[in-house]
């Protein structure tokens, strides 16, 4: 399939933390796309300067409609105008979906997943608990999320225990609610011991983040035995 740029209307803003949001966007004409594909954003400025950045898909397909995550990044010139500044029904343009790696297929992966995010690295793989809530019942999901404090957590109303299929493992570097069962610090091999026993030796793990957590986080997988093939990482940073 040929990528084009695409118009693409801004129609809601949902604050996600202080510094993050969603944004949803009205594409006529939008292909669809897996969950776990990003697409490019292409912003012009009146005297023709034009700036373009990838931005992660948070939501399965639908319609006519794309959400994007978008972390504001001090001195990004589109990070902070795109969370911030950007109008309602103003027009930015748009450009996928891409990649086929970093992606999950309800058809054919239907078994137990692990999924390990750090920071705005949750957006692609809120897009594929979003899709699994929409498919055939699944094996059970864990999820695995890194956040420097409580206020960072994205995706609070889809993290909230409620759905059978997903259990939620939030983990603090920073600073960590008052009596919490684990005091802040990055993720260790003891974080991800319990998670990974209870995987198929071929079931998928998901990790997406900076490329220091991502690089981590995937060398302590490596270390407890799991299979490289089966480590998809998404990085950023």
């Amino acid at each position: 399939m040929r990528l084009v740029w695409r118009r693409a209307r801004l129609v809601e803003r949902l604050p996600q933390t202080p510094t993050a949001c969603s944004l949803v966007l009205a594409v006529p004409g939008w292909p669809g796309h897996l969950a776990g594909q990003h697409v490019d954003v292409r912003l012009t400025a009146a005297d023709g300067y034009q700036a373009v950045r990838s931005y992660s898909l948070a939501a399965p397909a639908d319609a006519d409609r794309v959400e994007l995550g978008v972390q504001a990044v001090p001195d990004g010139e589109v990070s902070s105008y795109l969370a911030d500044d950007l109008p309602l029904d103003a027009d930015v343009e748009v450009r996928g979906p891409l990649g086929n790696w970093f992606v999950w297929r309800a058809e054919e992966q239907t078994g137990p997943m692990l999924l390990v995010a750090g920071g705005s690295g949750i957006v692609p793989l809120a897009a594929m608990i979003r899709a699994r809530r929409q498919a055939p019942p699944h094996g059970p999901w864990h999820l695995l999320y890194s956040v420097r404090t409580p206020d960072d957590v994205w995706y609070r109303d889809q993290l909230d225990g409620r759905d059978p299929g997903l259990t939620v493992q939030l983990l603090y570097t920073r600073r960590a609610p008052a009596g919490g069962p684990r005091p802040p610090g990055r993720v260790t091999a003891a974080d991800l011991d319990a998670p990974t026993a209870g995987l198929p030796p071929g079931s998928p793990v998901y990790v997406c983040g900076p490329t220091g957590f991502v690089e981590s986080v995937s060398d302590l997988l490596l270390d407890l035995a799991r299979d490289p093939a089966t480590i998809r990482t998404e990085r950023f940073g």
